[in-house]
């Protein structure tokens, strides 16, 4: 049966969902008017040279029609959402909806596509793909057509040009426009703090996928358009044109800066350089700075203002980052598990909210000042209110070393991390299910313990009926099996455990019985507080979306106040909205300049605004965790055994079936479960992800809906 609202919603509550519908509608009206933009751009119906005739001004120029056309919109959607999602927050966390009304939302989320280069990709996605797909090529095939048809032997003979040449010089021209429709999506999925993904429904970790096929869209489409413009000026011997950086004209100059710079940095994104060499691939995805720099130096500003909202959304989310990122944070224990595992314990402001599945950025100096990398968080900010976990398996070169220094006989007593963080999804609608599967290989095991300690919170505080999980974990050897004590809290809940329907499948691969040499315990060790280190919390407080809102509108409105003035009192006595006289790249540098100042100081403002509570928050949770004995710096060893023979151990042991030297019958475990709406989740190695993709999907069983959570691009 379908499961029911578990308790009626209070009248303000539903005043919020009458709120939020009328918002939704009004995000879906302006970004479906805004999306018909870009299909009639290329036609010859469409002229934005109209439209800046009516808005010209002393004040803009040809600029205000772009800010108005495809600037406003966007920033519109992404305050108008802060507010939605504001709201979201203030909803019941017990409100689980019937599964019948999203039977046919959740059938276009299953796998249409589960091995290919593109990876597993599911119909909503390949939907949105082919429409996107079909935009670039109607826009091109619509570019070309109509320049291609001012191309007559009259015009050819009077510049003196051969046809195919004026064709070769339009039709980089078209590519060079097809390849901005792209860059104007490229930043949205990298926006990690962004209101425009929550409205999708989708996370900054899940859409990287986006930014990957737009990347590769952009450079290609970008790539195409130098080397036309190479070979026509080869052709027609204005090769010294690669040289010109026109005063009021296009920088040509600057473009091939750009596409050099776009070229470094692509070369290093394809997979097997990105995975073997990655921290290559880091520094020169940095390359994107000059890429961005040139390119908007290359056209006008006019232009460069139909690219620039998703950039612009993009720079108040990474300057936020950077501010969030001078913090360093108390770090209270780790505990260090024989299968070279960390989990790393941080202390937490109460006033932190995430959701299951979330992510954690971590820098740790002493290792790298520079290498940011993502850990997904464990623990659950309602159960575990002053206290955050992430668990890092030892891998890379990066997460070895960490676990060398924490490991070692003689590891320090105060550790030194930075975060970003956290980044998850606004809801957790994969908790509606009557059963969850969650299926995982090695350490993607991290993703689901969030997800059952959010349904121990859920089903213990609100008293709700949770829907029965099925835990299906493969390991190498006996010693990873460790893994599962991380299932329970450090800090030692009572025996919630035993509150949930939980069935827990462990898979050894690699050994056929236990082996006694892997038989070690836990160990815990406790950190030495530091003055200056503070409590994980939201860089703009509880109220972030507000907040947020806020930054984005009014670093916006004082833009166009100081950018106004200076074309009023400065450009225009100069070139009087010719646009002929003022230097391109100039007016171009000085709207960057203005952006970069105003999103500093809202931003700036904003957070500290925020500071001052978050300093009181870390002053009392400083006193809490002085006056507690067992978190006192002397305390460095916890006893292990102590932890692993409580109530809630003995109950995690009882719902665990350990298997060994075989792996799990994914289809026969998948097509056995009962219910009307069974969730699939997955993480782990590719080929695991794809086997069970292609059972969701293959059509002999409705109820299985699919949901792939991978942090490995």
């Amino acid at each position: 049966m379908d499961s029911v609202v578990v308790k009626k919603s209070p009248p303000s509550h539903k005043g919020i969902k009458m709120l939020r519908a009328a918002i939704r509608l009004l995000l879906i009206l302006v970004l479906v008017v805004y999306l018909m933009l870009w299909f009639i751009m290329p036609t010859n119906k469409y002229r934005l040279s109209n439209i800046r005739k009516k808005f010209n001004s002393s004040y803009f120029g040809k600029q205000c029609a772009t800010l108005l056309v495809y600037f406003f919109p966007i920033l519109f959607v992404a305050v108008l959402g802060c507010v939605y999602l504001h709201l979201g927050r203030r909803s019941n966390h017990c409100n689980f909806e019937s599964n019948s009304r999203k039977h046919l939302l959740a059938t276009w989320k299953n796998p249409m596509v589960v091995k290919g280069p593109l990876g597993i990709v599911s119909g909503i996605e390949l939907a949105f793909l082919i429409m996107f797909v079909a935009l670039l090529i109607w826009s091109l095939s619509t570019y070309l057509r109509n320049s291609f048809a001012t191309i007559t032997p009259q015009l050819t003979a009077e510049s003196g040009e051969r046809q195919w040449e004026a064709k070769m010089e339009r039709a980089a021209l078209s590519l060079g426009l097809v390849g901005n429709i792209c860059l104007t999506f490229l930043f949205f999925p990298v926006a990690r703090g962004s209101s425009v993904l929550p409205l999708f429904g989708l996370t900054s970790e899940g859409s990287i996928k986006y930014h990957i096929w737009l990347g590769h869209m952009v450079m290609a489409f970008f790539t195409a358009h130098g080397l036309c413009y190479i070979i026509y000026w080869a052709a027609t011997n204005q090769i010294s044109e690669m040289l010109k950086w026109a005063k009021a004209e296009i920088s040509n100059v600057a473009g091939e800066l750009s596409l050099l710079a776009g070229l470094g940095l692509w070369t290093t994104t394809f997979t097997r350089i990105r995975r073997k060499m990655f921290e290559l691939f880091f520094y020169t995805h940095h390359l994107y700075i000059l890429f961005m720099i040139f390119f908007l130096l290359h056209v006008s500003i006019s232009f460069s203002c139909i690219m620039l909202p998703g950039f612009y959304l993009f720079l108040v989310d990474r300057f936020l980052r950077f501010l969030q990122s001078r913090q360093r944070v108390r770090v209270i224990s780790t505990r260090i598990l024989p299968c070279e595992t960390l989990e790393i314990n941080f202390s937490k402001s109460p006033g932190l909210s995430y959701n299951p599945t979330s992510v954690l950025f971590i820098n740790v100096p002493s290792i790298s000042k520079l290498q940011w990398h993502p850990f997904t968080i464990t623990s659950n900010s309602n159960l575990e209110p002053g206290m955050l976990s992430v668990v890092i398996k030892s891998e890379g070169s990066w997460s070895k070393k960490l676990y060398q220094m924490l490991s070692s006989p003689s590891s320090i007593d105060h550790l030194e991390v930075s975060v970003e963080g956290p980044y998850g999804p606004s809801s957790t609608d994969f908790l509606r299910h009557d059963t969850l599967v969650m299926v995982s290989g090695g350490s993607g095991i991290t993703p689901f313990i969030s997800v059952i300690r959010e349904l121990i919170f859920a089903s213990t505080t609100y008293k709700c009926k949770t829907p029965q999980v099925i835990l299906i974990c493969s390991f190498k050897n006996s010693s990873d099996l460790t893994r599962l004590d991380l299932l329970l809290p450090i800090s030692g809940t009572p025996s919630t455990i035993s509150s949930i329907q939980l069935k827990i499948e462990a898979y050894v691969t690699r050994e056929k019985e236990p082996s006694i040499n892997n038989l070690k315990l836990l160990r815990t060790i406790w950190f030495k507080t530091h003055p200056t280190d503070a409590p994980v919390s939201a860089i703009l407080g509880p109220k972030s979306w507000l907040w947020l809102g806020a930054i984005i509108s009014s670093s916006f409105i004082i833009f166009l106040i100081i950018i106004g003035l200076i074309t009023r009192y400065y450009i225009f006595p100069i070139d009087h909205n010719t646009w002929k006289v003022f230097s391109y790249s100039f007016r171009s540098f000085l709207n960057m300049l203005v952006i970069c100042i105003c999103i500093a100081m809202t931003a700036s403002a904003a957070v500290f605004w925020n500071k001052k509570k978050n300093v009181r928050e870390a002053n009392q949770i400083q006193n809490i965790e002085g006056s507690t004995p067992s978190r006192s710096p002397g305390s460095r060893l916890y006893d292990a055994e102590r932890e692993l023979e409580s109530l809630p151990h003995q109950s995690l042991v009882q719902a665990t079936n350990v298997h060994y030297g075989e792996r799990p019958d994914l289809k026969r475990i998948l097509f056995d479960c009962k219910g009307s709406s069974i969730g699939v989740l997955v993480c782990g190695p590719k080929q695991m992800r794809q086997e069970t993709a292609a059972i969701c999907s293959s059509g002999l069983a409705d109820n299985l809906h699919f949901e792939s959570i991978s942090f490995s691009w």
